[in-house]
């Protein structure tokens, strides 16, 4: 276990599109950065960008989903280091558009398993991490398109995680964690890309800039 001068970020989702932005610019704030993605690949890139900059990570290739694991994950964290300054929950799944009734169960399924459910094992296993920090935040990102036509599971899944998020930040209010709920500008990520394919995505904000722009809304 370490001293609390070194500061942690822990980020999901972090291999690429804003997961990966967020996970970049904390490493050049000087955090290291816990980073988790199932893309092997995506993961290696990123730490060459943050070691580049100065900054180091470590590299954990998970699926969120996988409840033993998350679980070792954290306990693994507790060991190392003890606490953790900073969760950004960044991992996502989003089935295609489509009307409710041609909704898929398996796509349906899958969603509400990533949206829902493995953020509520995430708030489960990263609070005690979050407690022990001397100001521990939690960030998770909330959608204005969520309740739009065509949206309907992707949109159910980001409702209830907002919820989840908003009693979190209520019911910790007074212990030491400051949870956000932060809205980004569209960007040309791949989950938006399969949203709307046929958009103009030099019109949409860079991710790097989006990641600049959120964080500076924190007591970082």
């Amino acid at each position: 276990m370490t001293e609390q001068s070194q500061k942690i970020a822990l980020v999901t989702g972090a291999s690429r599109g804003l997961g990966a932005a967020m996970a970049e610019s904390l490493g050049a704030r000087g955090y290291h950065v816990i980073a988790l993605a199932r893309t092997v690949g995506g993961l290696e890139e990123l730490d060459d960008r943050i070691t580049a900059k100065g900054g180091s990570a470590t590299l954990v290739p998970v699926d969120i989903n996988d409840d033993d694991a998350m679980a070792q994950i954290c306990h693994s964290i507790h060991e190392r280091w003890g606490y953790v300054d900073l969760l950004v929950h960044a991992a996502i799944h989003a089935a295609p558009l489509a009307p409710m009734e041609h909704v898929d169960a398996k796509d349906l399924d899958k969603t509400l398993a990533t949206n829902v459910r493995a953020t509520a094992r995430l708030i489960l296993n990263t609070t005690p991490l979050l407690k022990a920090s001397k100001a521990g935040q939690a960030v998770l990102f909330d959608d204005p398109e969520q309740g739009d036509k065509f949206h309907g599971a992707y949109g159910l899944s980001k409702a209830a995680q907002m919820r989840m998020a908003s009693s979190w930040r209520d019911e910790t209010a007074k212990t030491g964690i400051t949870v956000h709920m932060l809205t980004p500008a569209p960007m040309p990520t791949a989950t938006r890309g399969r949203f709307y394919p046929g958009e103009d995505r030099a019109k949409l904000t860079d991710c790097h800039a989006e990641a600049a722009r959120l964080l500076d809304q924190l007591p970082l």
